[in-house]
Protein backbone atom coordinates (compact mmCIF):
# COMPACT_ATOMS: atom_id res chain seq x y z
CA UNK A 1 0.00 0.00 0.00
CA UNK A 2 1.39 3.42 -0.95
CA UNK A 3 1.85 6.23 1.54
CA UNK A 4 -1.08 8.49 2.24
CA UNK A 5 -0.97 12.09 1.04
CA UNK A 6 -1.81 14.93 3.44
CA UNK A 7 -1.86 18.33 1.76
CA UNK A 8 -0.47 21.24 3.76
CA UNK A 9 -2.65 24.32 3.23
CA UNK A 10 -0.30 26.90 4.75
CA UNK A 11 0.86 28.23 1.38
CA UNK A 12 -2.76 28.74 0.32
CA UNK A 13 -3.40 30.64 3.55
CA UNK A 14 -0.28 32.75 3.06
CA UNK A 15 -1.56 33.84 -0.36
CA UNK A 16 -4.95 34.71 1.10
CA UNK A 17 -3.36 36.70 3.89
CA UNK A 18 -1.70 39.11 1.47
CA UNK A 19 -5.03 40.94 1.34
CA UNK A 20 -7.82 41.49 3.83
CA UNK A 21 -10.10 39.36 1.67
CA UNK A 22 -11.53 35.85 2.01
CA UNK A 23 -9.92 34.38 -1.12
CA UNK A 24 -8.42 32.04 -1.98
CA UNK A 25 -10.61 30.14 0.44
CA UNK A 26 -8.57 27.69 2.51
CA UNK A 27 -11.68 25.61 3.16
CA UNK A 28 -12.70 25.46 -0.49
CA UNK A 29 -9.19 24.48 -1.57
CA UNK A 30 -9.25 21.83 1.13
CA UNK A 31 -12.46 20.51 -0.38
CA UNK A 32 -10.89 20.35 -3.85
CA UNK A 33 -7.86 18.55 -2.43
CA UNK A 34 -9.96 15.89 -0.73
CA UNK A 35 -12.31 15.47 -3.68
CA UNK A 36 -9.24 14.76 -5.82
CA UNK A 37 -8.24 11.88 -3.58
CA UNK A 38 -5.90 13.28 -0.93
CA UNK A 39 -6.14 11.42 2.35
CA UNK A 40 -5.96 14.41 4.66
CA UNK A 41 -5.19 18.04 5.36
CA UNK A 42 -2.25 19.48 7.28
CA UNK A 43 -1.91 22.93 8.81
CA UNK A 44 0.75 24.62 10.93
CA UNK A 45 -0.91 27.41 12.93
CA UNK A 46 1.99 29.61 14.03
CA UNK A 47 1.58 32.03 16.95
CA UNK A 48 1.59 35.08 14.65
CA UNK A 49 -1.01 33.46 12.33
CA UNK A 50 0.99 34.52 9.28
CA UNK A 51 -0.20 31.41 7.44
CA UNK A 52 -3.14 29.43 8.79
CA UNK A 53 -5.29 31.43 11.19
CA UNK A 54 -6.74 29.93 14.32
CA UNK A 55 -10.18 30.78 12.91
CA UNK A 56 -9.54 28.41 9.95
CA UNK A 57 -9.38 25.34 12.15
CA UNK A 58 -13.08 24.90 12.99
CA UNK A 59 -13.99 25.23 9.30
CA UNK A 60 -11.46 22.58 8.25
CA UNK A 61 -12.55 20.28 11.07
CA UNK A 62 -16.17 20.66 9.95
CA UNK A 63 -15.23 20.07 6.30
CA UNK A 64 -13.70 16.73 7.15
CA UNK A 65 -16.41 15.70 9.59
CA UNK A 66 -19.31 16.67 7.34
CA UNK A 67 -18.03 15.81 3.85
CA UNK A 68 -14.94 13.58 4.07
CA UNK A 69 -15.17 11.51 7.26
CA UNK A 70 -12.55 9.09 5.96
CA UNK A 71 -9.95 11.88 5.77
CA UNK A 72 -7.60 12.96 8.55
CA UNK A 73 -6.75 16.35 10.00
CA UNK A 74 -3.09 16.82 10.95
CA UNK A 75 -2.05 19.87 12.96
CA UNK A 76 1.63 20.58 13.44
CA UNK A 77 3.40 23.01 15.71
CA UNK A 78 5.57 23.63 18.73
CA UNK A 79 3.88 22.30 21.89
CA UNK A 80 3.33 25.51 23.81
CA UNK A 81 0.35 25.59 26.15
CA UNK A 82 -1.53 27.78 23.65
CA UNK A 83 -0.85 25.26 20.87
CA UNK A 84 -1.95 22.34 22.99
CA UNK A 85 -5.18 24.11 23.91
CA UNK A 86 -5.76 24.83 20.21
CA UNK A 87 -5.35 21.22 19.11
CA UNK A 88 -7.49 19.93 21.96
CA UNK A 89 -10.30 22.16 20.74
CA UNK A 90 -9.77 21.08 17.12
CA UNK A 91 -9.48 17.33 17.80
CA UNK A 92 -7.21 16.39 14.87
CA UNK A 93 -6.56 12.76 14.13
CA UNK A 94 -2.82 13.48 14.24
CA UNK A 95 -0.60 16.07 15.90
CA UNK A 96 2.92 16.56 14.57
CA UNK A 97 5.20 18.21 17.10
CA UNK A 98 8.05 20.33 15.75
CA UNK A 99 10.87 22.09 17.64
CA UNK A 100 10.37 25.41 15.85
CA UNK A 101 11.20 28.84 17.14
CA UNK A 102 8.11 31.02 16.48
CA UNK A 103 10.21 33.27 14.21
CA UNK A 104 11.32 30.48 11.89
CA UNK A 105 10.14 30.71 8.30
CA UNK A 106 9.55 26.97 8.20
CA UNK A 107 10.46 23.78 10.05
CA UNK A 108 14.09 22.95 9.32
CA UNK A 109 15.32 20.44 11.91
CA UNK A 110 14.13 17.59 14.06
CA UNK A 111 13.89 17.21 17.83
CA UNK A 112 16.98 16.39 19.89
CA UNK A 113 15.14 13.46 21.43
CA UNK A 114 17.74 12.46 23.99
CA UNK A 115 17.94 16.01 25.37
CA UNK A 116 14.24 16.82 25.25
CA UNK A 117 12.62 13.48 25.93
CA UNK A 118 11.57 14.54 29.41
CA UNK A 119 9.90 17.62 27.93
CA UNK A 120 8.10 15.66 25.22
CA UNK A 121 6.90 12.70 27.28
CA UNK A 122 4.06 14.44 29.19
CA UNK A 123 3.04 16.35 26.07
CA UNK A 124 2.73 13.12 24.09
CA UNK A 125 0.77 11.50 26.93
CA UNK A 126 -1.62 14.44 27.11
CA UNK A 127 -2.33 14.35 23.38
CA UNK A 128 -2.74 10.58 23.24
CA UNK A 129 -5.13 10.73 26.18
CA UNK A 130 -7.22 13.01 23.97
CA UNK A 131 -7.33 10.33 21.27
CA UNK A 132 -4.78 11.91 18.93
CA UNK A 133 -1.97 10.10 17.14
CA UNK A 134 1.36 11.83 17.83
CA UNK A 135 4.20 12.21 15.34
CA UNK A 136 7.53 13.86 16.16
CA UNK A 137 9.63 15.78 13.63
CA UNK A 138 12.90 13.91 13.17
CA UNK A 139 16.27 14.69 11.58
CA UNK A 140 17.01 12.65 8.44
CA UNK A 141 20.17 11.19 10.00
CA UNK A 142 18.98 10.49 13.55
CA UNK A 143 21.05 7.93 15.44
CA UNK A 144 19.77 4.70 16.91
CA UNK A 145 19.98 6.28 20.38
CA UNK A 146 17.95 9.27 19.23
CA UNK A 147 15.28 7.01 17.73
CA UNK A 148 15.14 5.01 20.95
CA UNK A 149 14.61 8.25 22.86
CA UNK A 150 11.83 9.19 20.42
CA UNK A 151 10.14 5.86 21.04
CA UNK A 152 10.45 6.33 24.79
CA UNK A 153 8.37 9.52 24.63
CA UNK A 154 5.38 7.32 23.80
CA UNK A 155 4.92 8.84 20.32
CA UNK A 156 3.31 6.79 17.57
CA UNK A 157 5.38 8.02 14.65
CA UNK A 158 8.27 10.17 13.54
CA UNK A 159 8.13 12.50 10.57
CA UNK A 160 11.39 12.49 8.66
CA UNK A 161 12.59 15.97 7.70
CA UNK A 162 13.23 15.63 3.96
CA UNK A 163 14.47 19.19 3.35
CA UNK A 164 18.09 18.25 2.51
CA UNK A 165 16.84 15.58 0.11
CA UNK A 166 14.42 17.98 -1.56
CA UNK A 167 17.13 20.65 -1.71
CA UNK A 168 19.33 18.31 -3.77
CA UNK A 169 17.03 18.57 -6.79
CA UNK A 170 19.94 19.65 -9.06
CA UNK A 171 22.57 17.24 -7.69
CA UNK A 172 21.75 13.57 -8.16
CA UNK A 173 24.80 12.35 -6.25
CA UNK A 174 23.90 14.43 -3.21
CA UNK A 175 20.26 13.36 -3.47
CA UNK A 176 21.36 9.72 -3.36
CA UNK A 177 23.37 10.36 -0.19
CA UNK A 178 20.44 12.14 1.47
CA UNK A 179 18.06 9.37 0.43
CA UNK A 180 20.34 6.78 2.00
CA UNK A 181 20.25 8.71 5.30
CA UNK A 182 16.45 8.79 5.22
CA UNK A 183 16.24 5.08 4.46
CA UNK A 184 18.57 4.24 7.36
CA UNK A 185 16.69 6.41 9.84
CA UNK A 186 13.34 5.03 8.67
CA UNK A 187 14.61 1.49 9.20
CA UNK A 188 15.73 2.37 12.74
CA UNK A 189 12.31 3.90 13.45
CA UNK A 190 10.43 0.88 12.17
CA UNK A 191 12.67 -1.45 14.18
CA UNK A 192 11.82 0.62 17.26
CA UNK A 193 8.11 0.17 16.59
CA UNK A 194 7.48 3.68 15.26
CA UNK A 195 5.49 4.55 12.16
CA UNK A 196 7.24 6.75 9.61
CA UNK A 197 5.91 9.91 7.98
CA UNK A 198 7.91 12.30 5.82
CA UNK A 199 7.69 15.89 4.71
CA UNK A 200 9.44 18.98 3.39
CA UNK A 201 10.28 19.99 -0.17
CA UNK A 202 8.82 16.83 -1.67
CA UNK A 203 7.85 16.97 -5.34
CA UNK A 204 6.43 14.79 -8.09
CA UNK A 205 10.01 14.20 -9.25
CA UNK A 206 11.56 13.11 -5.94
CA UNK A 207 8.63 11.24 -4.38
CA UNK A 208 8.99 7.94 -6.28
CA UNK A 209 12.58 7.36 -5.11
CA UNK A 210 11.63 8.20 -1.52
CA UNK A 211 8.68 5.81 -1.57
CA UNK A 212 10.94 3.03 -2.90
CA UNK A 213 13.68 3.73 -0.35
CA UNK A 214 11.32 3.83 2.64
CA UNK A 215 9.05 0.77 2.54
CA UNK A 216 5.88 1.09 4.61
CA UNK A 217 6.06 4.89 4.55
CA UNK A 218 2.79 5.82 6.23
CA UNK A 219 2.22 9.40 5.11
CA UNK A 220 3.76 12.35 3.33
CA UNK A 221 2.78 15.93 4.15
CA UNK A 222 3.33 18.28 1.21
CA UNK A 223 2.53 21.97 0.87
CA UNK A 224 4.98 24.25 -0.93
CA UNK A 225 5.82 22.09 -3.94
CA UNK A 226 2.24 20.95 -4.38
CA UNK A 227 0.87 24.49 -4.20
CA UNK A 228 3.49 25.68 -6.67
CA UNK A 229 2.48 22.96 -9.13
CA UNK A 230 -1.19 23.86 -8.62
CA UNK A 231 -0.51 27.26 -10.19
CA UNK A 232 0.42 25.41 -13.37
CA UNK A 233 -1.80 22.33 -13.37
CA UNK A 234 -4.69 23.29 -11.09
CA UNK A 235 -5.14 21.94 -7.57
CA UNK A 236 -7.16 18.82 -8.38
CA UNK A 237 -4.85 17.66 -11.17
CA UNK A 238 -1.82 18.39 -9.01
CA UNK A 239 -3.14 16.19 -6.21
CA UNK A 240 -3.69 13.40 -8.71
CA UNK A 241 -0.11 13.83 -9.99
CA UNK A 242 1.30 13.55 -6.49
CA UNK A 243 -0.81 10.49 -5.72
CA UNK A 244 0.47 8.87 -8.91
CA UNK A 245 4.07 9.71 -7.96
CA UNK A 246 3.61 7.92 -4.64
CA UNK A 247 2.51 4.79 -6.49
CA UNK A 248 5.19 4.79 -9.20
Amino acid sequence: MSAKLSVNLNAVAMLRNRRDLPWPSVTNLGRIVLEAGAHGLTVHPRPDQRHIRFSDLPHLRALIDDEFPQAEFNIEGYPSEDFLDLVERSEPEQVTLVPDDPAQATSDHGWPFERQGNFLRPVVARLKKGGMRVSLFCDPDASEAEIAAARDTGADRVELYTGPYGGSYDDSAKAAIELEKLAKTAALARAAGLGVNAGHDLTVDNLPALARAVPNLAEVSIGHGLTADALEFGMAETVRRFLAALQS
